[in-house]
């Protein structure tokens, strides 16, 4: 595993290079402040035994599916950004798969599959996605049976087609994490959901190896004789059992895509008495879960440690916090919360005070390190009677849209401008329009749009869409819908940027702007100024062709920048008007001074007083 481990590491180092460059040109770094653009706020959605959903496994389809989309909704209002949605608790599936049976706490009965036929994890998908969220997919990566004989075992089950791979304490059964053919069977698992969906996550619970009283003794003694040579004890043979495995998972995941995020949330508490005056129970020597040794090594994306505690006693969660954060060295951390302690049906012994989460969303914001929360569980968000936490959040620390915090030890490469961006009046609503960019450094994988009003001035592009108080939606779609209740005879500005899946955001569009009327709409020529920009060949190693398509004549400017964001070449600076129709400029590769730029890559901006085309150009040597 060290070449492995080596290979990650460099690209992290890489990657944390190109991110300070790439972020200060076009986005400004996170802050801590109320209105935050980039910050993960997560919510877990429990598929078992009611709690968040499904309501009911008598329910139709079609109420199940109008009930996760009433649930989205509640969470969208709340402010959350990204959904963790439970699609494997005990070795059944919430999807489609070619590996495991359908799961009981959807239709009753394990291996039934929902009729008429849906997928709950695509549906799950697309409901995220609309309403601007990502979903990570949440799997428990070892247990098989909650409970022995208390429901029927599908005959394709695990532990039914593999009773050889299977450990029973009391009344579970676990896939035993010390046969490599067990553990190898997860992963494929996890690389078959990768392959066929669209998920923006991976995302394992703190189920390893079993929390009591369901304790580890001897029941995986042969397969320490089998396979533990040259450790000096069982423990830390079972520690490397799940740090080999989570590092499969990490290298299948990547080896499909990227840009599918992968994280853990670990029980709060890595050792008892660390740090200094924390006592309970300790993951590192019960659940055999060494945490830092993912950080140390590289082999997730982010950590959610579960600091289901309030401030201050022996669970202290600022201590808590804080010294994961000194573990992670940079890697995301986001405390997980524990909305559910606010709630009504909480009892009053264990209840929090209305201050308390409050004060840990904002601990977290001022703690460097802490990129955002994730709260368990969806159902003590939305409507719940929750002391206000709701409020709280839609109407204050989530009162703007934010995408989910950039990694810059992942890709950070850009993407370019979306292309042909207009908009028009349809009934009722105004409806903006857009086409996927060229490729720039990376993929547009999302859109932001963004919405400002202004009678008079007309604003600032980059300022505009740098205010997340202008971020209007963030949609997987070429096309969004303004439906809100916009004043007539109002202006209204728009533009849109595309965003990679690790939310580095590209350059804006032009500015389209439109006065609001009750059936018609008026919109300026001049928004639609330039139509397409061609850079050939790219790369280029002694020329480049440039080629501006003008839908109009307009005061034009094409100039070469550098990844600092310095301009370095002119090759039309503005001073006069230019025709429609083709504009074609030839670029020898020199900067203002004549001289020859060196190797790297370079933006081209070709900029009217109303709209803005970006491309990305790479110099050989």
């Amino acid at each position: 595993m060290s070449q492995q481990i080596y290979s990650f590491t460099l690209r992290r180092a890489w990657g944390v290079i190109a991110g300070w460059l790439l972020l200060f040109l076009f986005i400004s770094v996170p802050s801590h402040g109320q209105n935050q653009k980039y910050e993960m706020r997560g919510a877990w959605v429990a598929t078992v035994f009611k709690l968040d959903w499904p309501l009911s496994v008598f329910d139709p389809p079609s109420v199940q599916k109008a009930d996760m989309a009433t649930l989205f909704d509640e969470l969208s209002a709340s402010g959350i950004n990204a959904i963790f949605f439970q699609i494997r608790s005990e070795s059944d599936a919430m999807y489609a798969s070619p590996f495991e049976p359908w799961s009981r706490h959807l239709t009753g009965l394990q291996g039934r599959a929902p009729d008429p036929f849906y997928d709950p994890l695509q549906t799950a998908i697309d409901l995220a996605h609309e309403r601007g969220m990502e979903l990570h997919a949440w799997m428990n990566p070892f247990r098989a049976v909650a409970q022995t004989g208390a429901y029927s075992i599908a005959s394709d089950h695990v532990s039914t087609a593999h009773p050889e791979w299977i450990i029973e304490i009391n009344s579970i059964k676990i896939i035993n994490p010390g046969i490599p053919e067990a553990t190898q069977y997860i992963v494929d698992v996890v690389t078959d959901i990768v392959t066929r969906y669209e998920v923006d996550g991976i995302h394992f619970d703190d189920y390893f190896y079993p929390y009591p009283p369901n304790m580890m003794l001897l029941e995986d003694d042969d397969e320490y004789t089998q396979f533990g040579a040259g450790y000096l004890n069982i423990a830390d043979w079972r520690r490397d059992n799940i740090n080999f495995f989570v590092g499969d998972v990490y290298s299948a995941i990547k080896d499909v895509d990227e840009s599918v995020k992968f994280g853990i949330s670990p029980f709060g508490i890595w050792k008892d008495g660390v740090p200094a005056g924390i006592s309970g129970l300790s993951s590192y020597d019960v659940l055999f879960a060494d945490a830092t040794a993912w950080l140390e090594e590289e082999l997730v994306d982010y950590l959610v440690p579960q600091l289901y505690w309030p401030f201050g006693g022996a669970q202290d969660f600022e201590a808590l916090a804080e010294w994961w954060v000194e573990q992670a060295d940079g890697i995301h951390i986001y405390p997980g919360i524990a909305a559910y302690k606010v709630d009504a049906a909480t009892a009053d012994s264990s209840r929090y005070a209305a201050s308390e989460i409050p004060l840990q969303i904002e601990f977290s914001r001022a703690t460097a390190g802490i990129e955002g929360n994730v709260f368990f569980r969806a159902r003590n968000l939305g409507p719940a009677a929750n002391l206000g936490l709701t409020d709280a959040l839609s109407n204050g620390y989530y009162s703007t849209k934010a995408f989910s915090p950039p990694m810059l030890y992942a890709d950070v490469g850009s993407p370019n401008a979306p292309e042909n961006f207009s908009a028009s009046q349809d009934a009722g609503s105004l409806r903006l329009t857009w086409e996927t960019p060229s490729a720039g450094f990376a993929a547009a994988n999302k859109f932001g749009v963004y919405r400002v009003r202004s009678d008079a001035v007309i604003p600032n592009s980059t300022e505009m869409t740098n205010d997340p108080a202008n971020l209007l939606s963030i949609t997987w779609n070429l096309e969004y819908f303004d439906t809100e209740a916009l004043e007539v005879g109002a202006r209204y500005y728009y533009a849109v940027t595309a965003v990679t899946a690790n939310s580095i955001e590209g350059p804006e569009t032009g500015l389209v702007d439109i006065m609001y009327f009750d059936t018609d709409v008026e919109s300026l020529p001049q928004s639609r100024s330039l139509s397409s920009l061609g850079v050939f060949p790219n790369p280029a190693s002694s020329r480049v062709n440039l080629e501006l398509e003008l839908e109009q004549s307009a005061v034009v400017s094409i100039r070469i920048f550098d990844m600092l964001g310095r301009e370095v070449a002119n090759l039309l600076d503005g001073s006069r008007h230019m025709s429609r129709g083709l504009l074609r400029r030839d670029w020898n590769l020199s900067d203002t001074s004549g001289n020859r730029l060196p190797a790297g890559a370079y933006y081209i901006v070709a900029q009217t007083e109303y709209q803005r085309l970006t491309r990305s150009v790479v110099i050989l040597r």
